[in-house]
């Protein structure tokens, strides 16, 4: 069976629904591929820094109906529990990936965007004109085709995309937790072999999520035995464990988390958010990037559409170089800084500059995070 559609979304996390709710506000023809159920907890720092608000009140999100945290300090410690703390330039809230995520999928179908639970199994371009085969035999036909499929798919498989080819020896746990913890704060915490993000989320719920080195991990039994032996090591994130209780039957695991770059554009497929380029989570700012990504495709892709870009090529060219000017010096930056936090001497080096010169730190905090995203169309 054949459908046609202006546009395919491949994947249905922040990226991706953002898109279709921007996509659908002007009634393009929209389908979004989905292979997991509304809602679903995932893998996330789930703090988004206030730089997203002017564009979510344009699309007619009502965020603070979730409830989230507000956040506005940020407190950095090292291996050994040094503490700096700073004011967030633009601050920022925490809320789930739960519930936002299915607040946006909600969004976007009120929209009239087309949503299928179905896995897709490979995309063929031919014709100028996409061809997204799915698992249920199903074939969508679309004039643009965008990835919003996360950090790693079977699909950059296909693709064969560059990263994919690489060993990448980074794993990421999260689970949430009831406890004490500051609603207005989030924390970023060095360990040997890693670093460790924690804020609240809506629901007075403290999210707890790091990434550390599997070869680092890998010589212990299990979860609970690494944050025993290792975690525990900062005594701000022993303090923390030792006062909450998890709330999950057992964390969220996702391992081969690739940093490098990636290409914005595969097979003429547009990639947003995690697919085009991921931030490390030490930058905080993954999520406000995968929204700012998924308007910068949107609108190109509005104007491709109406005939404003007048060629594939011209969309590829333009969305390329927003990417670049929006996220590559981020991006650039936020894999030196998490070189120096692999090193315990590099980071007591940069920890004893940032004592002597404090107002650096706020400074290297917006050269990771972007400005409020305004609207061009």
């Amino acid at each position: 069976m054949k459908t046609n559609f202006d546009v395919v979304i491949i994947g249905g996390g922040l990226a991706g629904l953002t898109c279709a709710i921007h996509l659908s506000k002007f009634g393009s023809k929209v389908i979004l591929v989905e292979k997991n159920e509304y809602p679903k907890h995932k893998v996330c720092g789930e703090y988004i820094s206030n730089e997203v608000l002017p564009y979510f009140k344009w699309l007619g999100l009502k965020i603070f109906d979730l409830n989230p945290s507000i956040i506005s300090k940020l407190e950095f410690s090292t291996a050994k529990g040094k503490i700096i703390s700073t004011n967030l330039p633009l601050g920022g809230f925490g809320v789930s990936r739960y519930e936002l995520d299915n607040y946006l999928y909600r969004k976007a179908k009120e929209n009239g965007c087309k949503i299928i639970q179905d896995t897709v199994i490979d995309i063929q371009f031919s014709n100028d004109e996409f061809t997204t085969y799915l698992s249920t035999n199903l074939e969508l036909k679309s004039k643009i085709a965008i990835g919003a499929f996360g950090k790693r798919s079977n699909i950059d498989l296909k693709l064969n995309r560059n990263f994919i080819q690489k060993k990448s020896p980074w794993l990421a746990v999260k689970a949430h937790y009831s406890g004490n913890f500051p609603n207005y704060l989030v924390g970023l915490h060095n360990f040997k072999g890693g670093y460790c993000g924690v804020s609240k989320v809506e629901k007075d719920i403290i999210n707890i999520c790091y990434l550390v080195d599997y070869n680092h991990f890998k010589k212990h039994k299990n979860i609970e035995d690494f944050q025993s032996n290792n975690l525990i090591g900062n005594p701000n994130l022993k303090r923390v464990l030792e006062q909450c209780k998890m709330l999950f039957e057992k964390p969220l695991t996702i391992s081969q988390i690739n940093f490098e770059e990636k290409n914005t554009v595969e097979n003429h497929i547009l990639m947003i958010g995690d697919t085009a380029g991921l931030i490390h989570p030490l930058c905080g700012n993954g999520m406000a990037m995968a929204i700012h990504s998924a308007k910068i495709a949107s609108e190109l892709c509005l104007d491709f559409l109406s005939k404003k870009i007048s060629s594939r090529k011209e969309l590829e060219e333009k969305y390329t170089l927003e990417w670049n000017v929006n996220f590559k010096s981020r991006l650039s930056i936020a894999r030196f800084l998490s070189k120096i936090l692999k090193y315990e001497k590099l980071t007591s080096i940069l920890m004893q500059i940032l004592v002597i010169f404090p107002f650096l730190l706020p400074k290297i905090i917006k050269k990771t995070h972007g400005k409020p995203i305004l609207l061009s169309n």
